[in-house]
């Protein structure tokens, strides 16, 4: 009896920390709880040269992300097939995607990835996100460090958000932040 009182928080530690581990989604509602949206980047701005970047369309027709800029915001998310979290967070992605075509510009390029690869994960989940890969260099300004990493765009070119790891992209905070720049 005295053990269990003298190791108790010990045991509920253990036990948080192995359902994180265990349950992704649980970690990815935790992170959104206490870290709802990056600030934005109010330094950054991306330059045109940054924009010219041409885009092989999988699902959607070819396209340089340049034609993309001035019009609505710009989802940009680089992932890849091989990359876990990248898979595990896709499922969001498609939500937004769905909820939010009409406003905000979606750009998910594949990277380090076969075309047939990415086709194939595409058809097997049923998504219909816009997905590229890169047929040109990608400026080192939004070239990712870690997979994935997302970049909300205003019409500017001003990064409103980065995210260097997996996320709920259908989350209220998510909606809320789009809304404050949409609206």
């Amino acid at each position: 009896m005295t053990f269990l009182r003298k190791n108790i928080f010990y045991m509920i530690a253990l036990a948080f920390v192995a359902v994180l581990y265990l349950f992704p989604s649980v970690k990815l509602k935790i992170k959104d709880l206490f870290f709802p949206v990056a600030a934005i980047e109010n330094a950054v701005t991306l330059q045109d040269e940054d924009y010219d970047v041409q885009l092989k369309g999988l699902n959607v027709p070819s396209t340089n992300l340049k034609n993309l800029k001035g019009d609505k915001l710009v989802f940009l998310n680089f992932w890849g097939t091989w990359c876990p979290p990248c898979r595990e967070e896709w499922p969001t992605i498609e939500k937004l995607y769905q909820s939010r075509k009409g406003e905000v510009d979606f750009v998910l390029i594949a990277m380090q990835d076969k075309e047939e690869d990415v086709l194939n994960f595409m058809k097997d989940k049923g998504y219909t996100a816009p997905v590229y890969i890169a047929q040109s260099p990608v400026s080192k300004n939004i070239l990712p460090k870690a997979f994935p990493t997302t970049f909300l765009l205003d019409k500017n070119g001003r990064i409103l958000l980065k995210e260097d790891a997996s996320k709920d992209w259908n989350s209220k905070s998510v909606h809320e932040f789009i809304d404050s720049f949409t609206k």
